[in-house]
């Protein structure tokens, strides 16, 4: 008798994650026309992306609370930095308040700091906390390359270090605290905030006042030449996959260089043991629909390997910059935890500058 031809393995579909119809048709559009502005030739389209990216004025008037300017850094290369900050000292709750660095997400090639969703995170940062946050508005790739974003994101950090914050920035009465300034930023935002972390701590003699208190990872944008797991059973979750992450590591990375180069592949114990003295201690963040989240976790898991301080925060319902949505209830829980994590090091830090004497 003829054996029976085994029964071919049905297709696993791919978990969905809990989200309304509305959100997903929202997240559907928006894919679908990221994907229509990349050309063959490797350019952007940026006129079709205008469609898409809502854009927000700079406001000094409060709202809810909230007022920000926008501050040139560099004109030559249109470097700027929109600054958030409680609108009285009253609002602060605290004469000097912490700053936060934030980098907006974006694959390196879309999106900026008056991205109207970013505008009303860093909004909600701000009043959440309360700090001052500074929104980076870096160069975009594939016009500009690594190490350009790297590049504007630790000139930032030496405007602020030099006083750029000072009149005009920040309203009469509240005053930003430079020893208890931090770094975040959600996808590739996360990934710059590491590098300019780096860079930090390798130059940590030469900073006036700035004093880098922690790292605020979400969902950063990590990866290498290996397809992980996470890549493959999520295929198809919402923005991301492999065919847009591989276009826009090609269109940041240096010409000919795979996604092995030391910008894309940090999750590494010897990355990890590079890293200076001075890097802040960091908190990790990964969401349970991210495709990236494997090399997220082997991030945390680097770090923790070589003796960093960090800590890992897991939402196993969260799809990639969730957070950016307040749909999502795990968007709020997240701002509770960068407060707690920003409370807790901006304290210690206060206890090891008395220990050692005030000195800066």
């Amino acid at each position: 008798m003829a054996e029976k031809p085994p029964t071919p393995k049905r297709r696993q579909k791919t978990p969905s994650p809990p989200m309304s119809w509305k959100l997903r048709l929202s997240l559907s559009v928006l894919s679908a026309v990221t994907d229509a502005s990349r050309r063959p030739d490797g350019t952007l389209n940026r006129r079709l992306l205008s469609f898409l990216d809502i854009r927000a004025a700079a406001n000094p008037k409060p709202v809810r609370g909230v007022r920000s300017v926008d501050l040139t850094v560099d004109p030559s290369r249109k470097l700027w930095i929109r600054v958030f900050s409680p609108a009285s000292a009253a609002a602060a709750g605290d004469r000097q308040i912490p700053v936060i660095i934030f980098f907006h997400g974006g694959g390196f090639a879309y999106l900026s700091a008056a991205s109207r969703y970013y505008d009303l995170v860093c909004r909600r940062i701000c009043r959440r906390i309360p700090a001052i946050v500074a929104s980076v508005n870096y160069r975009l790739s594939p016009e500009h390359r690594f190490p350009a974003q790297y590049d504007d994101g630790f000139d930032v950090l030496r405007f602020i270090d030099s006083g750029g914050l000072g009149s005009g920035a920040v309203p009469d009465g509240v005053a930003p605290d430079l020893s208890s300034c931090f770094l975040a930023g959600d996808s590739a935002g996360g990934n710059i905030a590491h590098h300019v972390a780096r860079r930090y701590s390798a130059a940590i003699g030469s900073w006036h006042r700035l004093r880098l208190a922690g790292l605020v990872a979400i969902q950063p944008f990590f990866g290498g030449e290996e397809r992980t797991e996470s890549e493959i059973r999520l295929a198809g979750a919402p923005l991301v996959s492999m065919d847009r992450t591989d276009w826009l590591w090609k269109a940041f990375l240096p010409e000919g260089a795979d996604r092995n180069h030391e910008a894309a592949h940090v999750c590494t114990a010897e990355a990890a043991a590079e890293l200076g003295e001075g890097f802040p201690p960091t908190m990790v963040v990964i969401g349970g629909f991210d495709p990236l989240q494997d090399w997220q976790r082997r991030y945390y898991e680097a770090l923790k390997g070589s003796g960093r301080e960090v800590r890992l925060v897991e939402y196993p319902n969260a799809i990639h910059a969730f957070y950016v949505f307040p749909e999502f209830e795990d968007s709020g829980k997240l701002l509770e935890e960068i407060k707690g994590f920003v409370e807790a090091h901006r304290a210690k830090g206060k206890q090891e500058e008395d220990a050692n004497g005030g000195a800066s």
